[in-house]
């Protein structure tokens, strides 16, 4: 593997006109917000709003890494508790048929080191997604796709169906010609896949202490891998990713290594653009910790929801050795503690109040 490159405030290059765009992402956040408060009564999240699972488990740092992977959080090996979210990308929470992209997100408790500014509860959180690659190249795009998806938040679910499964003809058509489309799979073409099979990827990069990295998770466990590529039957089962992701996870559990891709070449591994995929012969995906969740029950109604507003997550949640890049995720920062503070000021739940895994079910 190419010599990483060494992380300097330097490789990031605002644009003059993010904190604009970072208030209209705002305004498109209360938008959804505003919407599916109305309608449900209650807040939940602007963007992957519908849970499949949340399980805990323990973060496993690797022993005797290399120095350039023995990094922040992966400095010295260690275990920790963690808490994991699977969902799919939507703001409002809709019939599993109206497909979209898969996400995961995890918290890993009582991390130490120094923190980013606002991040002092001594969490380390990771947002993913089951795609290499962001769907739009800078804080603007961004906005434009974020106005499209408020735009169509509680519209009628019939017509959402019927353009989802039109949609996933199209995509499955361009990947057929060896191309990918992460537009038309945010719209709603994502082929149903099975959410634990499938590899995440942090598609934004990060600080990786005296280096710049982007992070993936892998499944492992015979009970993980032997659905990745499933196709999930949505037919008349409005929940069937929960359904089968608790079937899979009460019977088997799982495990999953979390892996570190180093930037080696900032012309080719760029930091501003994630719509870029960083080419694996110049610098693959690494393990560096794996993910152990025993046999548990990943969904109970109730329960599962009362976690589901007590959890808040952000790439902007953890240490400063680990701090997001990139015009993506500076938007991120703000839009990100607007929803969280939505949510909590409907709900009358304060967020940040999860600092240790005991305090999840402490209500």
């Amino acid at each position: 593997m190419n010599s990483p490159v060494a992380y300097a405030p330097s490789v990031e290059q605002p644009k003059p006109d993010e904190a604009e765009t970072v208030q209209g992402l705002k305004a498109a956040f209360k938008t959804i917000l505003d919407t599916t408060s109305k309608d449900y009564g209650h807040a939940v999240r602007s963007v992957h709003a519908k849970g499949h699972g949340i399980v805990t488990g323990t973060f496993t740092v690797l022993d005797d890494l290399p120095p350039e992977l023995a990094q922040g959080l992966f400095a010295e090996a260690g275990e920790y508790d963690a808490v994991l979210r699977i969902s799919t990308a939507p703001g409002d929470i809709l019939d599993d048929s109206v497909s979209s992209g898969r996400g995961v997100a995890l918290k890993v408790f009582g991390v130490p080191g120094e923190r980013l500014p606002g991040a002092e509860d001594g969490e380390q959180d990771f947002i993913m997604v089951n795609a290499p690659v962001f769907g739009a190249p800078d804080p603007a795009s961004f906005l434009k796709n974020l106005k499209l998806l408020a735009a169509t938040t509680d519209k009628a679910e019939g017509a959402k169906k019927v353009l989802s499964a039109t949609l996933r003809v199209v995509e499955s058509a361009i990947e057929a010609l060896g191309g990918k489309s992460a537009l038309v799979t945010q719209l709603g073409g994502a082929p149903e896949v099975h959410p634990l099979g499938e590899t995440y990827f942090s598609q934004t990069p990060y600080r990786y202490g005296d280096h710049i990295a982007k992070f993936s998770l892998r499944p492992v466990s015979a009970g993980l891998t032997e659905v990745t590529g499933d196709i999930v039957n949505v037919h008349g089962r409005p929940d069937a990713l929960r359904e089968d992701v608790r079937e899979r996870i009460i019977e088997n559990g799982g495990t999953w290594q979390f892996c570190v891709q180093l930037c080696t070449d900032l012309e080719k591994m760029p930091v501003e653009d994630p719509t870029v995929e960083w080419d694996e012969k110049l610098s693959p995906f690494i393990p560096v910790a794996t993910l152990t969740v025993a046999a548990q029950l990943s969904w109970e109604n109730g329960a599962s929801q009362a976690r589901e507003d007590v959890l808040s997550f952000s790439p902007w949640h953890g240490l400063a050795a680990h701090q997001p890049l990139g015009g993506v995720n500076r938007a991120r920062r703000e839009a990100y503690e607007y929803s969280a503070g939505y949510r909590a000021d409907f709900n009358g739940c304060p967020m940040h109040q999860v600092k240790q895994l005991e305090d999840l079910d402490a209500r």
